[in-house]
């Protein structure tokens, strides 16, 4: 097996959504603002190459939006899905399975694409499995209004139309090579892969701590439709992962890629800080 680090650039979102009710004055030495208020983040995805599965776990925002709609988020960065992909040997027709921790806009964004006369929505990945969960795909298709922003349906009903979506159940694990630890706090049944590599268990984190800036457990962001389950979430798998050693893998942290744990008197922080490639 080995893992790829895949950066699809960087994005803004509002910093007082990202930390809760974690105070400026405390967050913006995490990730300062600009004046708008806006912090830069990665949407930073991974690639699993096990055997003859090619795996992509999330997939960014995609290139497929209007204009009015990038202009929210400040699209930066000189990564993209495509050019990470080819960074990496590979590219988009050669992928396998796209494991979608759950369907905003910024996991699985990159999934559609247009056709050529852009006349139509289709899979970016022709040759690949969507992978989602009945439970998830129920929540982002029938959305509350809270979220409703964030599931598109553009980026979601191709998969199915298409006959290439697939659900995860106990019964997958086998067909992808890891398990997944399913939790409901940012949104309904949010899915972390845990993969086992070179003895280690690295965890893609997703949207349940975006950054290292999120460890400490009340740093929830506003976005979470359950704040108080993500709280009791955090906590547990905070437990867990410095029990177990896991490595944390950030999907949002513009700067940290990978993170172990220690326990410290302020509760359980990072330990050191590197990249997937120094595994």
């Amino acid at each position: 097996m080995k893992l790829h680090t895949i950066d699809t650039g960087y994005f803004k979102l509002d910093g007082g959504a990202m930390f809760g009710v974690v105070p400026k004055s405390i967050w913006n030495k995490l990730n300062e603002s600009d004046p708008n208020n806006m912090c830069n983040w990665a949407m930073r995805c991974m690639l699993v190459e096990d055997g003859n599965k090619l795996i992509l776990i999330d997939n960014g925002i995609g290139d497929k939006q209007s204009d009015k709609f990038f202009s929210y988020y400040y699209l930066s960065g000189d990564k993209s899905l495509d050019s990470s992909l080819k960074n990496a040997g590979f590219s988009k027709d050669d992928i396998t399975d796209v494991f979608l921790t759950h369907l905003h806009f910024d996991h699985c964004g990159g999934s559609i694409m247009w056709n050529k006369d852009r006349s139509a929505f289709v899979p970016a990945f022709k040759n690949a499995h969507f992978w989602s969960n009945a439970e998830h795909w129920e929540w982002a298709t029938k959305p509350n209004p809270r979220e409703k922003a964030s599931f598109l349906s553009e980026n979601i009903m191709p998969m199915k139309e298409s006959g290439q979506l697939k659900f995860y159940n106990k019964n997958s694990e086998n067909e992808l090579g890891f398990k997944v630890q399913t939790v409901n706090g940012h949104t309904e049944s949010m899915m972390l892969p845990m993969i086992q590599y070179k003895g280690r268990t690295i965890v893609f984190m997703a949207d349940l701590i975006p950054s290292a800036g999120h460890l400490p457990v009340p740093y929830v962001m506003a976005y979470d439709t359950r704040p108080l389950l993500t709280l009791g979430e955090k906590s547990n798998f905070l437990d867990e992962a410095l029990r177990n050693n896991y490595v944390l893998y950030f999907e949002h942290d513009p700067v940290n890629e990978c993170c172990t744990l220690m326990q410290t008197e302020k509760g359980i922080r990072a330990n050191e800080f590197f990249k997937l490639n120094d595994l």
